[in-house]
């Protein structure tokens, strides 16, 4: 008898594993089901995740995905397709696309019972990308649509909604320029090898034929002539071998001539060797002092600290927050927060009113004075009566812009901010964006994290090398851009929504975040920029901490602290909820309860902008005082 707490997805998660290991021919194939975007390694594969409620759409996402995968496994092969690989960008995703719609036909030819999954998982992203509001072809991508229009022509089926939208938008280009090359498809469909060589061909016709390389056909046929050249050479060698063990007993006066003909022979070629170390001389010998280029070391990880060691970056990312999750369920996570948030949106709401007040209000502080025309200038009402004839009694107030300014709002999404923290996190960094895109101060939100608990594939490749000493960094990073800083607030505000999704909060490397979003805002046009931290403690990573000294992270997060005082290209300051930060950052507050947040971001972004410098450094004193 089954436990009430057992999963009611669990006997469909299995059954699917089963399946996809089945149709992909790998009884060892790994099967996972995570929050995390699908892919695919070496050991396996990644589906969507499949929650307790088992709905529609999830379960036909999960299907789709596995049997693309499946098919993918079983009829792909890395060597065949590395072999054929363009080197271009644009041609390489064409080559790709079509590669992988390959695989889907032929699978689908096969086993057809997978066509129709497959278009489920076809136009969830297509949907989700926003294929079918497209009415652009330049805003379509070309390699999407050639690899739908490779699926299309191959089995025959209709494609699913939003797909057949970019396909038809680029249809009337493909087919005019490579219209010729794409009626040999079917012959070449069951050959990769020959498959490649067609989509290359295709990607010539349409345009890209320099982002090809070299022809790697071509770079055979040349190896199979060196080959035969060396044969025959080989041939004429042994065939004067030949001939010589026949003239043995001719006169002594061939013999003579043809020794004589050897000694002029070699002393041509002692004169051509002396003539080549005189045109040479210069290249085989360097001058003193000077010795052979070595290749560039490579670039230190860490410009805070060059000796801040990784042990690995590619497993690394750096994504959009509306890729690690679906238009819907951003959509429903928002809501969520919104309920979360409702007793505390009054307090957070007045305490951003008040920030804008007091920010517009600068923008209305200026006056200028001695004019002849304008408002009466109080100051010079004694002399007016005195003489109603003085000039320049007048003053008129001018509209003075902040200086072009950019704000970093820079949130900590470890574990440890789970439950209230995040969410008041999420829903201030909202009305403080909202609030600064009124007065013209663009806002970016950042979030940062890892992908994995205790050290994911960074970690299994560390274990599979021998676990070398002091490896450094020992975890995969996941930073989360949810608001670009060009983004209008309006189109980023349901990506906050993420961060009420289960398990997104992992672990946090702090000081490689830092130095992160630093870059990205180092490099902006704006004349002021502003980074906020927003963190719960110091960093904190199970898996790097185990195998490096107990400060490693701390140390690294000091030093890029450090380095960004130094360089005074941006202000920096830091809110700590719970912890105090301000053993790390200059300016910084602590905050011992999380609904006192709205507050602390409020205020110190006022104090920022606050017109009199003496002003904003006097309060400063009074919050590190209190």
């Amino acid at each position: 008898m089954s436990s009430s707490k057992d999963n009611p997805a669990d006997p469909f998660k299995k059954a699917l594993a089963e399946t996809a290991k089945t149709l992909a021919n790998d009884s060892e194939m790994s099967v996972t089901f995570t929050v995390d975007p699908p892919g695919m390694s070496n050991e396996g594969i990644r589906l969507p995740q499949v929650t307790r409620r088992m709905t529609r759409e999830e379960v036909l996402l999960a299907r789709g995905t596995a049997d693309s995968f499946a098919l993918r496994r079983k009829y792909h092969n890395d060597k065949t397709f590395n072999r054929y690989s363009p080197q271009g960008q644009m041609a390489r995703d064409i080559y790709e696309a079509m590669e992988w719609a390959r695989c889907e036909a032929v699978g689908a030819r096969d086993m057809p019972g997978t066509a129709s999954n497959i278009d489920h998982k076809i136009a969830h992203e297509a949907e989700r990308r926003g294929y079918s509001q497209i009415r652009e072809a330049s805003e379509a991508p070309l390699a999407a649509a050639a690899g739908y229009l490779v699926r299309q022509l191959a089995s025959g089926r209709p494609l699913p909604k939003g797909a057949d939208n970019v396909v038809e938008l680029w249809r009337p280009f493909i087919e005019e320029q490579a219209g010729g090359t794409l009626d040999g498809l079917k012959e070449a469909l069951a050959d990769q090898a020959a498959f490649a060589r067609f989509a290359r061909q295709v990607i010539s016709d349409l345009g890209y034929g320099d982002q090809l390389g070299d022809d790697p056909d071509q770079e055979d046929q040349d190896q199979e002539d060196e080959a035969s050249e060396d044969e025959q050479s080989e041939e004429v060698e042994n065939q004067d071998k030949q001939d010589d063990g026949e003239n043995e007993d001719a006169s002594e006066s061939s013999a003579e001539q043809s020794q004589e003909a050897q000694d002029d022979a070699s002393q041509a070629e002692i004169s051509m060797d002396d003539m080549a170390d005189m045109e040479d001389g210069d290249e085989a010998e360097l001058p003193d002092g000077e010795a052979e280029m070595e290749p560039p070391p490579p670039q230190p990880f860490s410009d805070a600290d060059p000796h801040y060691k990784v042990f690995t970056g590619e497993f690394d990312e750096e994504i959009k927050a509306e890729d690690l999750a679906e238009p819907v369920e951003l959509e429903r996570l928002r809501a969520y927060l919104d309920q979360q948030l409702e007793p505390l949106k009054g307090a957070v709401s007045r305490l951003a009113n008040k920030l804008q007040r007091r920010l517009q209000a600068q923008q209305n502080r200026s006056w200028e004075f001695d004019l002849d025309e304008g408002i009466l200038d109080a100051a010079r009402l004694a002399r007016i009566v005195a003489n109603p004839t003085v000039p320049l009694a007048y003053k008129q107030e001018k509209d003075t812009e902040f200086r072009d300014t950019v704000v970093t709002l820079l949130l900590d999404n470890s574990g440890s901010m789970r439950g209230r923290p995040i969410s008041i996190a999420a829903i201030c960094a909202d009305v403080l964006a909202r609030t600064l895109e009124r007065c013209n101060v663009k806002v970016e939100i950042l979030g940062f994290t890892t992908r994995a608990w205790k050290g994911g594939q960074a970690r299994e490749k560390w274990l599979q090398e021998g676990r070398p000493q002091l490896p450094g960094r020992l975890n995969d990073l996941r930073h989360i851009i949810y608001k670009s800083a060009d983004a209008p607030w309006r189109r980023a505000r349901p990506n906050l929504g993420l961060m009420m999704k289960e398990g997104l909060l992992k672990e946090n490397i702090d000081g490689e975040a830092l130095e992160w979003a630093y870059r990205r805002l180092v490099n902006r046009r704006e004349a002021r920029r502003v980074l906020m931290v927003i963190s719960d403690g110091a960093p904190v990573d199970d898996s790097t901490l185990s195998v490096n000294p107990a400060n490693f992270l701390e140390k690294h997060l000091r030093d890029v602290i450090a380095m960004i005082e130094r360089k005074k290209q941006i202000e920096l300051l830091a809110i700590g909820i719970g912890h105090d930060v301000t053993r790390y950052y200059d300016h910084a507050v602590t905050i011992t309860d999380v609904e006192q947040l709205a507050g602390a971001m409020t205020e110190q972004l006022a104090a920022l902008f606050d017109a009199d410098p003496r002003k904003r450094k006097r309060a400063q004193r009074m919050r590190r005082a209190s």
